[in-house]
């Protein structure tokens, strides 16, 4: 039930306005947030690379509403990547991209707009010798950025696709994924989605999860197990020495803020680790899906304002 309110928040504008008029919460963001500017992410990344993990930068910002906005999304990753480059940074950072937020749900030729916009991204990610990974976001969008990210795959064939293991029609699309050089993020899934299209009981969620694990490990792709779930991650583990993976066919990803210690043991051991590291001013909604996803994250939110006040 607690999840279930929290994901309804995330869509509530009046909770929205609550939640971002609170002074005290924008100091608990900063632990899942690495900032508003584009200066805090690229020094977070410099932090993190420099500690021998990845990164996959988020420019916060979804359900854009017009094409001037997704515009403006599109020149801000564009910005990120010079940086990233001249930094020396973007050997072990990439970008993560919400077609949402680049004009997929535009009403006139959103896919249309979202595909090109997509395109200009990559481009950018390409001139600096990096790529993109094109996050997912509710069931109704799943066949439309994978559409688009077939495309794209034509002329920027290391760009990178994510799928939910919550959702029933995922395994099929792990197989229909799991070719040479496709780069595949298996999560479990963060949004509310309906009982027809989504398993609801969280065991049967982890079933679906290592069942798609075992099609992609199997297949000549590169996975991207994004899990902060110790059983998972042990099993994953497993499932890659029985398919004959070294640890450089694969990789490990977890959000920036969520685990840090378990980041560094992994790195540690010799494996890529990769943190998905989010920031800009639009926080809110990829914030409330945080505190969904785990209780431990709300009772940290709780803590800090009880602190703090």
């Amino acid at each position: 039930m607690l999840r279930t309110a929290l994901l309804a928040a995330a869509r509530s504008p009046l909770a929205r306005r609550t939640v971002e008029r609170t002074p005290l919460a924008k100091p608990v963001v900063r632990r899942f947030v690495a900032g508003s500017s584009l200066r805090e992410a690229v020094d977070v990344t410099s932090s993190l690379i420099a500690d021998g993990r990845k990164v996959t930068l988020d420019h916060l910002g979804e359900d854009t509403t017009d094409s001037a906005q997704a515009a403006a999304t599109v020149h801000a990753y564009e910005r990120l990547l010079a940086e990233l480059g001249s930094a020396g940074l973007s050997g072990g950072a990439e970008v993560s991209v919400k077609l949402s937020a680049v004009g997929q749900s535009l009403p006139k030729d959103g896919e249309k707009i979202a595909l090109d916009n997509a395109r200009l991204i990559c481009e950018a990610a390409a001139a600096v010798g990096t790529t993109v990974t094109l996050d997912m976001e509710d069931h109704t969008t799943t066949d439309s950025t994978l559409g688009i990210l077939g495309d794209l795959r034509v002329d920027f064939p290391s760009t990178g696709a994510v799928l939910q293991a919550y959702l029933r029609r995922t395994e099929q699309d792990c197989r229909d994924l799991s070719g040479a050089g496709s780069r595949v993020r298996l999560c479990k899934g963060a949004y509310k989605e309906p009982e027809t299209v989504a398993y609801q009981d969280k065991a049967d969620v982890d079933l679906s999860y290592v069942r798609c694990l075992k099609i992609l490990m199997a297949g000549s792709g590169y996975p991207m197990i994004a899990s902060h779930d110790p059983r998972l991650v042990a099993i994953a583990a497993d499932v890659a020495e029985a398919a004959g993976r070294t640890p450089d066919t694969y990789e490990h990803q977890m959000l920036y803020g969520v685990r840090p210690d378990a980041q560094r043991e992994i790195a540690a051991a010799g494996k890529t680790l990769r943190v998905y590291v989010p920031y800009g001013d639009q926080w809110y909604g990829y914030f409330m899906r945080r505190l969904a996803e785990r209780p431990a994250n709300v009772a940290f939110f709780l803590r800090s304002l009880a602190t703090t006040s």
